[in-house]
C-alpha cells in the first residue's frame, strides 16, 4: 500500500501552540535522508509499518510518500484502517533544535528540528496533517532486503 500527504504544514499552529516555518526540516533531511524517518503507528517504537520513500519540504510543509508493508500484525492493521477509512491522521515526532516564542500570538515557532519519525495516528496535533492511499503501481515499488 502507497500512501501520500502532509506531515507537517508551515504556519499552521498546532493543538500544542507550535508553528512550524520552511526550512525547519532541512538541516535534518540532509543529515538522514528519508531512510532516517520511521513510520510508525501511534508513535510506538516497537511498531514499524513501513518506510518512507520521500521525505521532503516544498511550499506547503513536510510531504511525505511511502509504502505500509503486511509483515506484521500492526502494519496489517495500518492497512485495514486506511482502507475502511479510520485511519487518515499524521504525526511527526521530533526533538525541537531551535525555536523562538511569537509572544503576540502566544505560540512556540519551530526554526529547526531533528526529525525521528512521522506517524499514523487517530488524532493529529496539527488537524491539517493528513494523508491520503495513492493507487499502486508495480513498477513504482521500492525493493528492500
Amino acid at each position: 500500500m502507497i500512501i501520500e500527504g502532509y506531515a507537517s504544514r508551515f504556519f499552521e499552529r498546532d493543538l500544542n501552540d507550535d508553528v512550524v516555518v520552511p526550512g525547519a526540516f532541512k538541516a535534518s533531511l540532509i543529515r538522514t535522508g528519508s531512510e532516517g524517518v520511521k513510520m510508525l503507528y501511534q508513535h510506538g517504537s516497537a511498531t514499524p509499518v513501513g518506510v518512507w520513500d520521500e521525505v521532503s519540504e516544498d511550499a506547503t510543509g513536510l510531504f511525505v510518500r511511502g509504502q505500509v508493508f503486511d509483515l506484521t500484525p500492526e502494519s496489517r492493521l495500518v492497512q485495514s484502517l486506511i482502507r475502511a477509512g479510520a485511519l487518515d491522521g499524521l504525526s511527526i515526532g521530533f526533538r525541537t533544535v531551535k525555536s523562538r516564542p511569537d509572544e503576540t500570538r502566544r505560540l512556540r515557532v519551530l526554526t529547526e528540528v531533528e526529525l525521528w519519525e512521522v506517524s499514523f495516528v487517530t488524532f493529529p496535533m496539527l488537524p491539517s496533517a493528513r494523508f491520503k492511499m495513492v493507487p499502486f503501481h508495480p513498477s513504482e515499488a521500492v525493493q528492500y532486503g
